[in-house]
């Protein structure tokens, strides 16, 4: 299994806040062929490897924006725990906080985000070129705008696994 975040739309009222019932949930996107299916129906989406980073490079907008929204694109939403704490949570963002984050990720520049970001950003990333590196986080944002863009006018919620 790779080093991944996933996140699945559904709606609201089916999502159970229990850690067992979400692992087996979200471990239904390990079919490769069934993940690929809702990703092109634009019900999941997936961040392979870069998450943290990807968070530190919206961590720029609290500085650039004064907005605290660029907690929920990652790594916001309420927690789901296992019950002894040893395996991540899974995040819950409520249909309220999708129509935040794609707020953000609509309004926000990646441009001046990865200025603000690229000192703390880059440097374990040293040795590829820096547009490159770029890229690649500018692929993510893109791809994390338009699932959440279209996620809002389902009113879905959004559940995010953490895969390490």
């Amino acid at each position: 299994m790779s080093i991944e975040m996933q996140l699945r739309a559904m709606p609201e009222s089916e999502i159970r806040e229990d850690w067992a019932w979400l692992e087996e949930f979200m471990k239904d996107a390990g079919d490769f062929d069934r993940f690929q299916a809702e990703r092109r129906a634009g019900t999941a989406e997936a961040v392979e490897y870069h998450f943290p980073a990807l968070h530190e490079v919206y961590r720029a907008a609290c500085t650039l924006q004064g907005s605290h929204d660029w907690e929920l694109p990652v790594f916001g939403g309420s927690p789901v725990y296992h019950a002894t704490h040893n395996q991540p949570p899974f995040l819950i963002l409520r249909p309220v906080q999708v129509r935040e984050v794609a707020a953000f990720l609509a309004a926000v520049s990646f441009d001046d985000l990865w200025e603000a970001a690229r000192p703390k950003v880059l440097p374990p990333f040293s040795a590829f070129d820096e547009a490159e590196v770029k890229g690649w986080f500018l692929t993510h944002h893109t791809d994390l705008r338009a699932f959440y863009n279209r996620t809002v006018p389902t009113g879905h919620a959004v559940v995010k696994a953490f895969w390490y």
